[in-house]
């Protein structure tokens, strides 16, 4: 028993020789990143920013209505 998909699927592959296919695949090099330790540190020192920063007492007040 076949699918009406399946045999759909098989006549819409392309084989790896057709002109379309060709090239398909082909990436430009990347470029390599500079080691830059001070991103990581600051990106570090706003998160810890975040989490000791208070919470506003009437987002605590929403909260606990919600509880």
């Amino acid at each position: 028993m076949t699918f009406a998909d399946e045999q759909d699927g098989e006549r819409r592959r392309k084989s790896a020789s057709s002109p379309d296919s060709q090239g398909a695949h082909e990436t430009k090099p990347r470029k390599k990143r500079a080691n830059t330790p001070e991103v990581g540190h600051a990106l570090r020192a706003a998160y810890q920013q975040t989490i000791n920063e208070d919470i506003p007492p009437d987002l605590l007040d929403l909260l606990g209505k919600l509880g």
